[in-house]
């Protein structure tokens, strides 16, 4: 695809807004999808949400972490984050490898 006529540069804030909300409403709902599942699937997760609303809003990653969350990071991965298996731990490991850096930055 071609960076410079990508349609998602045009798409209204506001809209982009709205949907990234939904997103995380969705997330906060689904707290029975983990993260490590999350990353062996998409290569990404709720803390790499958190981490670019840190880097585009210039928050703290405790107070991004918190508005992806809905609460502390400590209190959800007290109540909702179970222990890694190997198996989601390789897959997580694999998905990653699969980021490319052109994906990243935007």
């Amino acid at each position: 695809m071609n960076p410079e006529s990508d349609s998602l540069d045009t798409l209204d804030d506001a809209v982009a807004a709205q949907a990234f909300r939904r997103l995380i409403r969705h997330l906060r709902h689904r707290e029975d999808a983990q993260n490590v599942d999350l990353m062996g699937l998409a290569g990404f997760c709720r803390n790499c949400l958190s981490d670019w609303v840190e880097e585009a809003g210039g928050l703290s990653k405790d107070a991004a972490r918190e508005t992806v969350y809905g609460m502390p990071y400590a209190e959800w991965k007290a109540h909702h984050q179970g222990d890694a298996t190997p198996e989601q731990l390789e897959r997580m490991k694999a998905s990653v490898a699969k980021n490319a850096p052109k994906n990243e930055a935007v």
